[in-house]
């Protein structure tokens, strides 16, 4: 294969424009190839295609009765060429069009004239958004909607549609793009059914009238509640900073502002004298709201700081201002005009007069770190900002670490020495090992450690490369000694940060220090009370505890911040299940519509259906995911497979499950090389053997996952592979080593195998379908009929 396309099959982000000629199979040959003629003429005409096209920025992919525009550029590119081409198709009223917008990872593929070609959630989910569209209808998905709205010029044109099902039940979030001059303002077919269903649904509005004194009562309660917090002191040298406004009228600079607010504040932090809120908290809130008592209260603080960043060309603006909150008199404003090459100054400056206002006491240290400039490289620094953006993100996602890796990749070959880059591509790398966000290869794990160990030899007490040091040690090595060494030098350097307390909290859980890690994550929550992920985290614990009650609250503490929240509601369903209460876990999950990129969520639905004996139907959704495999997902196609192939088993489709386990095997079997310490890889492997009936293999490969992660190093996962034991062993006619195995499991706290992390329950001993050879066992009878331990 030659450089170029190895260069073309690399994975990454795309913003995708797919575009249909609707009724195209009933035009004649003739007319075919005229409609396509001149839909290449509306296209090449368009001005951001000519753009892209001309910056290399673009691919195109003709697909017979239409093709797909595929920008490198920004989220906004497609959206413009729609709109650019809709208005021209004014002069062309024969032509009918249908588009579709979204962004996700992509990824080549070589087809077998050994040319590049493209595949993935980026171009799959792009496709799925235009098929709900008639003719003249611009859709988008709801995640592209959602970065549009950050640009004002965006918010009146785009229309909420809600979801739309296509293929086998799969639904899409979707948003129609238009207005008077462009577009299509007509509800699409596909959600007139919908329309009709929901007023015939009015009547229940009656029902809202009885539930309202519900929520008085609620109401109340969450008064209560707060008034109480309100009582409670809060440090006269405590602040948070807003998100700060974008007023660039170039809207992709969006993230310029989100990087200065957040060195602002990184560099605030560093101030042991002062409390400062993490971002992850302030995140949820508007850059210039009315209610700043509110949320001062909410997060605990006396004073909040706003501001606005306006970029054009290499000109800077910054406008800040400090704010007593619960007067809202403005104690401190100014402006700040710079080029681009001395904006580092703006950090600094701001924040040493902000400490000055609180009359905070720096240490010579303090002083140092907050004058110090990062770098002197500008473009480094900008793509710095543009890698921050991505990892400021709650949810370490695949499509985040590669917009991270890639912009914190140019940073530092644009700059050597930029030593806080290098830091921080490290920590994305090491998070993705860890969380497998992507594939824990050694390649990766090597970056991670290259980008370490250079922060550190660059600047010795730097605490973010003390930090990111420590996460290599803690994610990828698992030494948890020297992680926390590192994590408590980090700590006297980055006195504010949640994050440090946060991995201390991740460390002690592993270690099996359960009451140490609840303390570290009441300190992480602390600086960070609206950090939906931190607070997820600490439902987490509750849940391997099997203490279900407390982790329910805290999954209702992120509600409350991000209601309706899709993984949430999941877990929660997870816990139901745990619990063997199906009937709340469907209805938790019967409303939900994970896209296929969302593993976790969609396979807590395969469970539960599997769970009620019915799985029926999620196979044809399975199926339908697996004829145009993500390549984002890698190894967890196969495990997809894996699952298909139990739910056929649970069916009663025999000849099919073998058919899927053994496809299964070649596919998992093909990243075990560069992966042979994937314990979760190797425990896949084992299920799908076991399917298949091969004893031997399947009982090797349970011993080579166990070794892979033992629960000596590992209490919090190691007890996966006694798990995936224990179900080989109870499907391959080892009672007793199955029987000994789920007692073990029982009697200790751990992230469990199904269920979205919930450890094995008495409960699930008795639903789950894998354990039926041991119905009959009294040994087995008495563990489905003890108690749920704690």
């Amino acid at each position: 294969m030659s450089a170029e396309i190895k260069k073309e099959i690399e994975l990454e982000i795309a913003h995708v424009l797919f575009i249909d000629i609707v009724g195209y199979s009933k035009l004649s040959i003739n007319d075919q190839h005229a409609a396509v003629e001149e839909l290449n003429q509306l296209v090449r005409a368009s001005e951001q295609f000519q753009k892209a096209e001309a910056a290399g920025r673009l691919l195109k992919i003709a697909t017979g009765d239409g093709m797909a525009l595929v920008f490198y550029t920004s989220p906004e590119a497609p959206a413009h060429c729609a709109v650019e081409i809709s208005r021209a198709l004014k002069g062309h009223p024969r032509l009918q069009l249908r588009m579709g917008i979204h962004s996700g990872p992509v990824s080549g593929v070589v087809d077998v004239n050994n040319r590049p070609n493209l595949a993935g959630a980026g171009i799959n989910i792009a496709q799925r958004v235009m098929n709900c569209g008639d003719a003249g209808h611009i859709l988008v998905s709801k995640h592209v909607a959602e970065d549009l709205e950050e640009y004002e010029k965006w918010r009146s044109l785009l229309h909420d549609l809600g979801s739309c099902e296509v293929k086998h039940s799969v639904r899409v979030s979707v948003v129609n793009l238009y207005d008077d001059q462009f577009g299509n303002a007509t509800l699409p077919r596909k959600f007139e059914t919908v329309q009709r269903r929901r007023t015939r649904l009015r009547w229940a509005a009656v029902a809202g009238v009885m539930l309202a004194l519900v929520v008085i009562v609620a109401g109340t309660a969450m008064f209560s509640r707060y008034r109480v917090r309100s009582n409670l002191a809060v440090p006269e040298k405590s602040i948070a900073v807003l998100p700060f406004e974008n007023r660039s009228e170039d809207k992709t600079n969006a993230y310029f502002a989100d990087g200065i607010q957040d060195e602002i504040l990184t560099r605030l932090s560093k101030i042991a004298d002062l409390k400062v809120i993490s971002r992850t908290s302030t995140q949820h809130y508007k850059s210039a709201p009315e209610n700043l008592r509110d949320i001062a209260r909410q997060l605990g603080v006396a004073y909040i700081v706003e501001g606005s960043v306006q970029k054009s060309g290499d000109a800077v603006r910054v406008n800040v201002q400090l704010i007593k909150a619960a007067s809202d008199f403005h104690l401190w404003a100014d402006t700040f005009d710079r080029k681009l090459t001395d904006i580092l100054s703006v950090e600094s400056d701001v924040a040493r007069a902000i400490a000055d206002q609180l009359q905070a006491k720096l240490t010579g240290r303090e002083e140092q770190e907050i004058a110090a400039k990062p770098t002197d490289n500008p473009e480094a620094y900008d793509a710095y900002l543009r890698g921050l953006a991505y990892t400021l993100k709650t949810v370490p996602t695949t499509a985040n670490a590669l917009g991270g890796q890639k912009y914190l990749r140019d940073a530092v070959r644009l700059d050597p020495k930029f030593a806080l880059s290098w830091a921080l591509l490290s920590i994305v790398n090491s998070r993705a090992y860890g969380t497998q966000s992507l594939q824990p290869t050694v390649a990766l794990r090597e970056e991670a450690r290259q980008a370490a160990e250079t922060a550190l030899t660059l600047q010795p007490n730097l605490g973010e490369a003390l930090l990111a040091t420590g996460s290599y040690y803690y994610a990828c090595l698992k030494d948890y000694d020297t992680a926390v060494r590192y994590f408590e030098k980090a700590l006297q350097l980055l006195p504010n940060s949640s994050r440090i307390p946060e991995s201390l909290a991740y460390v002690a859980r592993r270690r099996g220090q359960w009451d140490r890690s609840e303390s570290y994550l009441d300190e992480a929550e602390r600086l960070d009370p609206r950090n939906v992920y931190l607070i997820t985290q600490h439902a987490s614990n509750y849940i391997c505890l099997r203490r279900f009650p407390e982790a329910l609250r805290k999954l209702d503490e992120v509600l409350d911040i991000t209601p309706d929240d899709l993984d949430t509601l999941v877990l929660k369903a997870g816990i139901a299940q745990a619990q063997g209460d199906l009937p709340r876990a469907a209805a938790l999950l019967a409303p939900l519509h994970p896209s296929s990129d969302n593993t976790g969520a969609l396979l807590t639905q395969v469970y539960q259906a599997i769970l009620e004996r019915r799985p029926a139907p999620v196979i044809p959704v399975l199926k339908e995911i697996l004829t145009k495999p993500d390549p984002a997902l890698s190894y967890f196609n196969g495990e997809l497979r894996f699952w298909l192939g139990w739910a056929q088993e649970v069916a009663g489709d025999h000849a099919a499950a073998q058919q899927s386990w053994r496809q299964a095997r070649g596919e998992l079997e093909s990243f075990l090389k560069e992966q042979p310490e994937n314990y979760l890889l190797i425990g896949d492997l084992a299920l799908t053997n076991m399917g298949l009936g091969d004893k031997a293999a399947a009982l090797a490969l349970s011993e080579r996952a166990m070794a892979a992660n033992p629960i000596e190093k590992d209490v919090l996962t190691g007890p996966i592979p006694i798990e995936i034991f224990a179900r080989v062993a109870a499907r391959m006619g080892e009672p007793d080593r199955a029987i000994a195995a789920l007692q073990e499991l029982l009697s200790i706290p751990y992230a469990g195998l199904v269920a979205l992390g919930s450890p094995l329950t008495p409960a699930l001993l008795r639903l789950d379908p894998m354990f039926d050879p041991l119905r009959k066992d009294p040994r087995f009878q008495k563990l489905v009929a003890s108690p749920a331990p704690r």
